[in-house]
């Protein structure tokens, strides 16, 4: 196991955030498994393998301190943002690669669709009993959309847009060859140059000192007007003071926001064209299997000494 030195695999103590957790995965060959709920304090036994609860906070993370025996933190999350501060640097962390990108694609394309055709306005005159006058609104088909982020979720999304028939065009940290969905996939470097051009800007970035505030004033203001900014990655590459300058010229679809939650009395609520979720792209019912069936697969392979997977690189 990378990181802290390996020890005898015969029989693995993993904790688990609660019981039905652990009831859900079931017995896995050469594991013991606890519990070790951090607003309760760390079991008696010396841990091995710490399973995170789900959007776990850096403090329940941070409990991991408590045993030096821990030498993996398995996150049920897809961002790793809130637990590497707080783990140690030779403790490896994992995170729940692929178990969220099915949700998180169907969140954005419903998204992008609720904001493109109007059913923010529609919720709003429902409750009125208001039948609104029909007026034609931009649509996805033929926009061109600009994806923030290529990793497995970011292609969740692409492979979701396709039918959609939209120009789409793909950004990742650094500049690659495309795939079966894009012809190339360019650099976070080309991004002044590519928000222009684009009717659709689609951040799945995840939180860390580079993508903080990447959707700035200087960025959104070379947005079309009218342009739709949907963010389902971190609240932070949106600087929401920025984007708050930009209501009413611009469109926001937001899963995620910076603060989180969103205070009630935050102008962000009432902005015209802003549409607002609390941070549900992963929420449901396809996350337990899926993630039951990583756990599963990630502690048999521990078990049989093989290095675990999804391991969140340490910069």
């Amino acid at each position: 196991m990378v990181g802290r030195p390996a020890y005898d695999e015969d029989m693995l103590t993993v904790s688990f955030p609660d019981r039905s957790w652990l009831d859900d995965v079931g017995p896995v060959d050469g594991v013991t498994p606890v519990v070790w709920d951090p607003q309760t304090g760390p079991p008696d036994e010396d841990v091995d393998v710490f399973i995170a609860p789900y959007m776990a906070s850096s403090d329940q993370v941070a409990v991991v301190t408590e045993k030096p025996s821990v030498r993996l933190v398995q996150l049920l999350s897809a961002g790793a943002d809130a637990a590497l501060p707080v783990v140690p640097e030779d403790v490896p962390v994992a995170r729940a690669k692929g178990v969220h990108d099915a949700a998180t694609a169907e969140l954005t394309v419903a998204l992008v669709l609720a904001s493109q055709r109007g059913f923010d306005e529609f919720a709003r005159a429902q409750a009125k009993g208001e039948w609104l006058p029909r007026h034609f609104r931009p649509g996805l088909a033929d926009k061109r959309v600009l994806l923030l982020g290529y990793g497995s979720v970011g292609r969740a999304i692409a492979e979701r847009l396709a039918p959609f028939e939209v120009s789409l065009t793909a950004v990742a940290s650094t500049a690659r060859a495309g795939d079966d969905l894009v012809e190339r996939v360019h650099g976070i470097d080309e991004l002044a140059d590519l928000v222009p051009e684009h009717d659709v800007v689609i951040s799945v970035l995840p939180g860390s000192d580079s993508t903080a505030g990447i959707l700035d004033d200087a960025v959104l203001s070379t947005l079309p007007d009218d342009a739709l900014v949907c963010n389902v990655g971190r609240g932070s590459a949106l600087a929401t003071a920025d984007a708050l300058k930009h209501t009413g010229r611009l469109r926001f679809a937001l899963d995620v926001t910076d603060p989180e939650p969103l205070p009630s009395d935050h102008p962000l609520w009432s902005e015209p064209g802003v549409i607002i979720s609390p941070h549900t792209g992963g929420v449901t019912e396809a996350f337990r299997p899926r993630m039951v069936a990583l756990l599963r697969r990630q502690l048999a392979r521990l078990v049989a000494g093989e290095e675990p997977e999804h391991i969140v690189p340490r910069s």
